[in-house]
């Protein structure tokens, strides 16, 4: 898959995670690049991005036999920007979507 698709769309797929549950580092890489082959580190520079635009807080919680991790879980305005981040783009994959439809029908 073109790397560039996958670049514009990682931080909003962060975003859904963290909207349904609370998440560790690991956890969402793990989970991601089982569906979007990711490299190993790429979910980090983008959680401490969100984090640094206040989009997510950290805190750390103990695990039973292991060491504490560090969880993330979206604030206030991440919740907004996330719901005005997936409508937005979900209005342009159906608009590229109808433009590669379009494609069929040219067709002669």
């Amino acid at each position: 898959m073109n790397i560039q698709y996958k670049k514009g769309v990682l931080e909003l797929c962060v975003l859904s995670l963290l909207k349904k549950r609370d998440c560790y580092g690991y956890e969402i890489s793990e989970y991601l690049s089982n569906l979007i082959n990711i490299a190993d580190g790429t979910v980090y520079p983008i959680l401490r991005k969100l984090k640094s635009e206040g989009l997510v807080s950290v805190y750390m919680q103990e695990e039973s036999g292991g060491p504490p991790r560090k969880y993330y879980s979206l604030t206030n305005l991440g919740r907004e920007t996330y719901e005005n981040e997936r409508a937005e783009y979900l209005k342009f994959a159906q608009t590229v979507e109808s433009l590669l439809e379009d494609d069929d029908n040219d067709k002669e």
